[in-house]
């Protein structure tokens, strides 16, 4: 393939996985995480050590098979097409899901500069929809632009994250930190398995270039290289983040705010600093957004090239773009945020949040099982498995069941891919099976 149809490199794939990760989850989760004092930091500890044993599987399995459209397919080919076909849509519902999450919390914090935005749930709604609309347009003008345009928003969602790393780093120096007893006044150990639950969902996004693989340059060794950095970067930057200002601020003081890295600014540099803050934390958010709404087209593109699903989903425009899936995602994604408009923003945050975690950690089990059934990278993948076992328990029985039950639609799609007579040769052809 050319660089028109593999357009990511190296730096263009590391950012795709650190634009998917840093975005609403850091921005919105500290406040969450801060009752938990430093059992905070061991389940950021503790997720970060996860998704880097599972995103080393997904890396190590594209490298046995570049040839492979990404890790739904790898999953299918391993597993056989019904698994692939499950935890692809499983995965794909995530991402649409995630798409509402991420795209709230961004007006979320544009909201500090345009106080209509959430002035009403409904507000917050329109509001939404219509940024996950000109993010779809973007992405609908070629998968190279939208690498683009993650390049670039990566760059510019840095800068409120080293800005309060540089604060923790002079509040400690100046005497003026202090951090809370071991393990702290919360829940303790006990609370250990819901805080990892919580410090997952910023994390989720490291598998992105692993599943838009056949956009990878050299995918056996760009995957690999930028999934690893990736994934360190973004977790060393979560836990100076996200514990700094756990340990400065009181929960109770950014409750109501719906911006706290805005307020933390605010509260130790002043309002102009906290305005700049939130302006960057809000270009983040949008960055986030663009990386997923890229992934919401290339996953059903890429199960429908690899005979997972009906040629339908195989069908792509002059710029070779999904436009039936990006309509459709995007569609879904709208209903998802309307159908919350009651709630608060940061409600409706928290319950697609909820719903885009239990539908991903289906494939982060799955492609885990794969590489134990292939014997590649065995003890990361075995700790991958456990791990991805520990935070659906984690996540609790009603949420498990609901990502359960949306994995089971794509059921009726199998059966739709079976009739066909294209079913099964795209492995063939490809020698993964």
């Amino acid at each position: 393939m050319t660089t028109e149809t593999r357009p990511f490199g190296f730096w263009t794939a590391t950012a795709l996985i650190m634009g998917g990760m840093i975005g609403s989850g850091i921005f919105l989760l500290p406040v969450a995480i801060a009752p938990y004092g430093w059992i905070g930091v061991v389940a950021w500890i503790v997720s970060i050590l996860g998704v880097l044993a599972i995103g080393y599987a997904v890396a190590a399995m594209a490298r046995l098979m570049p040839e492979a459209t990404g890790s739904i397919a790898v999953t299918g080919a391993v597993l056989g097409p019904l698994a692939g076909v499950l935890v692809g849509w499983s995965y794909w519902i995530s991402c649409w899901t995630a798409i509402a999450a991420i795209a709230g919390a961004a007006i979320s914090y544009l909201s500090v500069f345009v106080p209509w935005l959430g002035a009403t749930p409904l507000n917050g709604a329109l509001a939404t929809v219509a940024l996950i609309w000109l993010l779809t347009l973007t992405n609908l003008a070629g998968t190279k632009l939208a690498g683009q345009v993650q390049v670039a928003t990566t760059i510019l969602k840095l800068v409120p994250l080293i800005v309060v790393v540089l604060i923790v780093i002079w509040l400690w120096g100046s005497g003026r930190g202090s951090a809370p007893p071991w393990p702290g006044t919360g829940p303790g150990y006990a609370g250990l398995t819901a805080a990892i639950t919580l410090t997952l969902f910023p994390l989720i996004g490291f598998e992105a270039a692993g599943c838009v693989a056949e956009r990878v340059q050299d995918p056996g060794r760009n995957i690999m290289r930028a999934t690893v950095l990736g994934i360190a970067l973004t977790g060393l930057l979560y836990i100076l983040v996200s514990s700094g200002m756990a340990f400065a601020l009181p929960a109770e003081q950014v409750a109501a705010s719906p911006a706290p890295f805005a307020l933390f600014v605010e509260t130790f540099v002043g309002r102009g600093a906290g305005l700049f803050v939130a302006a960057f934390a809000a270009i983040a958010a949008v960055g986030c957004l663009n990386g997923w709404v890229l992934i919401q087209g290339e996953v059903p593109l890429g199960m429908g090239r690899a005979g997972l699903l009906p040629e339908w989903f195989a069908v792509v425009n002059a710029r070779d773009v999904s436009v039936r899936m990006q309509l459709v995602s995007s569609g879904l994604a709208s209903l998802l945020v309307f159908s919350t408009a009651s709630r608060s923003l940061s409600g409706a945050f928290q319950f697609a949040a909820l719903l885009t975690t239990c539908a991903a950690l289906w494939l982060y089990a799955a492609i885990s099982l794969a590489a134990l059934v292939r014997r590649v990278a065995a003890m990361p993948a075995a700790l991958g498995l456990g791990f991805s076992v520990w935070a659906m328990w984690g996540a609790g029985v009603e949420a498990s069941a609901w990502g359960f039950a949306l994995m089971l639609t794509g059921w009726p799609l199998y059966w739709w891919a079976k009739r066909a007579p294209t079913v099964g040769t795209a492995f063939e052809r490809d020698g993964l099976i």
